[in-house]
């Protein structure tokens, strides 16, 4: 794909990331019911984003024609892994289903580099998602430790 990718996609990206940054806070610096909402606000989330994310790759399919099969199911996997993380967490395993959808956000992105790499993404897709996956899997493991660790962070 040789088109580039709208300036708006910086913004509304990086706009994306507030919520996990303000759960991930939440969920780190706060004790009993308000850490633990934050965590499932976090969790719920960070599905939604899966899923979203697994969406981009069927609007490739339907647009670009290129390698439809493969990105029709790249686009399913990540709304199942979204779905099991949350179930984890919802079933009282909430560090569980954080690094489920963290182990997602890494996989995801290690499959979209390799798309790119074959030119299957616009340009600039890959930058952004370098930049946004990172920010997202900092705050799932944060929190993750935080929580095995028996948090909060005390500053």
């Amino acid at each position: 794909m040789t088109r580039p990718l709208p300036p708006l996609a910086l913004i509304l990206g990086l706009a994306g990331l507030i919520p996990f940054v303000a759960a991930s806070l939440g969920a780190t610096l706060q004790t009993g019911d308000g850490a633990d909402r934050a965590v499932l606000a976090l969790s719920a989330y960070a599905a939604v984003i899966l899923a979203f994310l697994g969406g981009v790759h069927w609007g490739f399919a339907l647009v670009d024609g290129a390698a439809v099969r493969a990105r029709l199911g790249l686009g399913v996997v990540p709304s199942l892994i979204g779905w099991l993380g949350l179930l984890v967490t919802f079933s009282g395993l909430p560090v569980v289903g954080l690094a489920i959808m963290a182990a997602g956000f890494v996989a995801l992105t290690i499959v979209e580099a390799r798309a790119t790499a074959r030119g299957l993404m616009p340009r600039g897709y890959m930058w952004l998602r370098w930049v946004l996956s990172t920010v997202v899997i900092v705050c799932l493991v944060s929190v993750c430790l935080v929580r095995t660790l028996g948090g909060p962070v005390v500053l």
